[in-house]
């Protein structure tokens, strides 16, 4: 009787199954078909001549879109340069170049590289490489920088409106993981883990030795602003501080194979020094690894501000001529099985926009604290001079803190680091540079009201409706205005951030940091007070 009952059932499930593959591979095949077939037929009929190396680029990249922001397409420049990432060495002029809108900005010279020796400074706007224009440049013109070591480059820059030109020999350039470390005070030491190349773990093991050797007995990491990288390095630098064979994350997909429980496989260096972790709004990924696992173990305090929230674990895949396939291909999970992706790219809003997780899980840690998924990795002490706020993002990502700061920079010189001291009148200086620099950005109310409050309805409503409507909205762009105050403290240091750099490279920043920053300062306070920090981790 059971034969009879469970065969045809496995018999069923098994056509079904395999129903499923066949029509899903048809699916695919006639889709790709008519694209080809589509393809095809545009290249050989437009009016125009068509360049279908850009189509297909254009094609592939709004393909991915609908997806999510990791999931993208890389041609062989692309690879190229995330072969450099993960490695950390490459040849060329040794700077932080932002590309936009036909534009090459230097962001950051690295100290004493070609472009600092060059006289190069962040501001300086790059238009011509060479004999090529910039703005006639199709591809990313910084690739144009690259290039052979001891190999020269003409450079034509503009420079506070004067146009300027250099030559730069270019260099063998190491990317380090950890660009600093340094004692905090006598028994402290503090740690800048900057990015998760293939050199993070070797360097944060090196950085923590040496720290030791020098009589540090308690460790603040720092993973402010690291993006993050690669996964078994994230893995590796847990395993400096958690002993071998702990799970560290977990990963989950609908493709089976990347279903991977990982753990550390080395003898740790020290299980028992009293460890903080830093983070705010833009460490990311790995960083979030390292943070989110640390904190799941109890191994460490975390401090400062919500992580990013990426949560998502994406692979490279090769494909045909030297182009790959960067895919994400699972998500991740924190030891007490959080997970903290903040954005959820499969629902969408009607608006196209990913959609916010509202809801949180709660979670359990070794020592039984409640920790929640869903909205990154949330610090067990909160700076709130970390937080991130839609003002203070928009000001970053508009460059007007950057351009102010160029400005500054040129009115206000210095070489001395005691000289520094960013003032309230200087404040209101930079509230006037916004004021009169065009800066705008929509809150989530105004979108709201303009969706809500369509012509057709001003015509029902009449004209006493649109007036105060337009009163509405001019009062929401003053009060926008006056947020400047509500900020302030966010805004002023990512101000004295961006000039500290400037003045004092980032060594500068970081020795500045030792003494003023106050995420510093709150760690090794509580690093101090020893009852303190155990009571937390309970």
């Amino acid at each position: 009787m059971k034969k009879r009952v469970i065969i045809p059932v496995v018999a069923v499930v098994l056509l079904l199954i395999g129903s499923g593959f066949k029509n899903d591979f048809f699916e695919i095949a006639k889709q790709i078909e008519i694209f080809t077939t589509m393809f095809k037929e545009l290249n050989m009929n437009y009016v125009d001549e068509t360049n279908p190396a850009e189509l297909m680029d254009t094609a592939i990249k709004n393909m991915l879109e609908d997806l999510d922001p990791y999931t993208r397409f890389m041609n062989e420049q692309d690879v190229e340069g995330f072969k450099i990432n993960n490695a950390g060495e490459y040849s060329g002029i040794g700077a932080v170049v932002r590309s936009y809108d036909n534009k090459l900005l230097i962001v950051e010279p690295y100290k004493n590289y070609p472009a600092d020796k060059a006289g190069l400074k962040a501001g300086d706007e790059i238009i011509k490489i060479g004999d090529i224009d910039v703005s006639d440049f199709k591809d990313d013109a910084s690739e144009l920088l690259k290039g052979s070591s001891n190999s020269d480059v003409d450079i034509t820059y503009l420079r506070q409106g004067k146009t300027m030109t250099t030559v730069i020999s270019r260099e063998e350039i190491e990317v380090d993981a950890v660009p600093y470390f340094k004692k905090v005070d006598d028994e402290t030491g503090y740690i800048v883990l900057s990015k998760f190349n293939s050199k993070a773990s070797k360097q944060t093991e090196e950085a923590l030795e040496s720290l030791k050797d020098q009589g540090a007995k308690k460790i603040i990491l720092d993973l402010r602003g690291n993006p993050g990288g690669l996964l078994t390095e994230a893995i590796n630098v847990c395993n400096l501080f958690v002993p071998k064979k702990e799970l560290i994350v977990s990963t989950k997909s609908n493709v089976k194979k990347f279903n991977k429980e990982y753990y550390t496989r080395k003898n740790p260096v020290d299980t028992e020094i009293p460890l903080i972790v830093l983070i705010n709004g833009r460490s990311a990924s790995a960083s979030e690894i390292v943070s989110g696992a640390l904190q799941d173990l109890d191994r460490a305090v975390v401090v400062g501000a919500r992580s990013f929230g990426k949560g998502l674990v994406q692979r490279p895949i090769k494909l045909t001529y030297g182009t790959q396939l960067k895919v994400t291909i699972s998500r991740y999970y924190t030891p007490s099985g959080r997970c903290i992706q903040s954005l959820d790219y499969w629902n969408r809003d009607e608006n196209g926009n990913a959609v916010t997780k509202k809801q949180f899980n709660e979670f359990k840690t070794r020592n039984g604290r409640k920790v929640y998924d869903g909205g990154g990795v949330m610090p067990d002490i909160e700076v709130s001079r970390l937080k991130d706020n839609i003002l203070t993002k928009a000001l970053l990502q508009n460059n007007v803190v950057f351009d102010y700061a160029t400005e500054y920079y040129y009115k206000n010189p210095t070489n001395n680091m005691a000289d520094f001291n960013f003032t309230e009148a200087d404040y209101q200086n930079f509230k006037d540079y916004v004021a009169q620099s065009g800066f705008d950005y929509e809150t989530e109310t105004e979108k709201t009201l303009k969706e809500v409050m369509s012509d057709n309805e001003f015509e029902l409503f009449g004209e006493s409706v649109k007036n105060d409507y337009q009163q509405l909205l001019d009062d929401i762009n003053k009060s926008k205005l006056a947020s400047l105050d509500s900020f302030q403290q966010s805004i002023t240091k990512n101000i004295e951030d961006d000039l500290i750099v400037r003045y004092f490279y980032r060594d500068g920043l970081y020795d500045y940091y030792l003494k003023n920053d106050e995420a510093i300062q709150t760690s090794a306070q509580i690093l101090k007070d020893e009852s303190k920090y155990s009571s937390i981790l309970r």
